[in-house]
């Protein structure tokens, strides 16, 4: 997927962690704005995010539910599926976790994995693949049709890129649990997985349900140009507050409230 002029300047200039934390600041204040409101009017909201292994998702989803209430942000990321759910319609394990009035589901992957990990590797057929495919924009339809906003993000990472993300967790114990045994396999297969992208955006880039691309190999820009747009597609408003004020403690039943040590365990102050 080419770039143009402007994303390929963007990228080259520097962006520092001052400038970036600041950003991001003031876009997690309006994710909070945006969680008022839905929870306001109950709204319904997905956020789908897909690409590539090491694409960037699991950091960007992380920043945007940091300083949210996971009771309204709910992350869902499906197992692979069991014998009984290989058996089922292929949607039918994801309607349970559709957002009720109030939530916003983000998907770590989603039905997508039908049209890139499951066609690339051989885990479902041609005709599964084509089937996905026809019918996947209808339902999305449906969802659409039926008050859910959706929002669909593919983030774009380069191979060069990917390569020094998976050298780097194979060199750090602190994420080398990102790395698992399927992205190995799947890792010489970049063009198979360049080809199934094409064909799933093509098939499911609707007016209705579009993709929504952003360029991942700066993981912080993509993370504010990610949130920056997904606010920018949902019509939320700031939800007036009422003022709150602490009332003074009652003084009733004061006692001497300080932990006896001798009836507990205390944790070691080491740091």
């Amino acid at each position: 997927m080419a770039k143009n002029s402007s994303t390929a300047e963007a990228e080259t200039r520097k962006l520092t962690n001052k400038q970036y934390t600041a950003e991001l600041r003031k876009l997690q204040i309006e994710l909070c704005y945006l969680q008022d409101w839905v929870t306001e009017t109950g709204a319904r909201v997905i956020l789908l995010f897909e690409g590539r292994d090491a694409a960037g998702k699991g950091g960007i989803i992380k920043a945007i539910t940091e300083r949210v209430s996971p009771r309204v942000f709910r992350i869902v990321a499906l197992p692979a599926p069991s014998d009984r759910e290989k058996s089922q319609l292929y949607m039918q394990r994801y309607i349970p976790h559709l957002p009720a009035a109030g939530e916003i589901v983000i998907f770590d992957r989603s039905w997508y994995n039908r049209a890139g990990v499951e066609y690339v590797m051989g885990f479902c057929s041609q005709e599964e693949h084509d089937r996905f495919l026809n019918l996947c924009p209808l339902v999305e339809r449906w969802m659409a049709d039926s008050g859910i906003i959706l929002v669909k993000l593919w983030l774009e990472v380069g191979m060069d890129e990917q390569e020094r993300r998976f050298l780097a967790r194979i060199k750090d114990p602190l994420r080398q649990w990102k790395l698992s045994p399927m992205d190995i396999k799947s890792y010489d297969k970049w063009y198979e997985y360049s080809k199934a992208r094409d064909l799933m955006l093509a098939a499911t880039h609707t007016n209705r349900c579009p993709w929504n691309v952003v360029q991942s190999n700066n993981k912080k820009r993509a993370r504010l140009n990610g949130i920056s747009h997904i606010l920018s597609l949902i019509p939320y408003k700031k939800i007036k507050r009422e003022e709150i004020t602490l009332p003074k403690r009652s003084q009733k039943h004061k006692y001497d409230d300080r932990l006896d040590p001798s009836t507990v365990r205390v944790v070691p102050e080491r740091y």
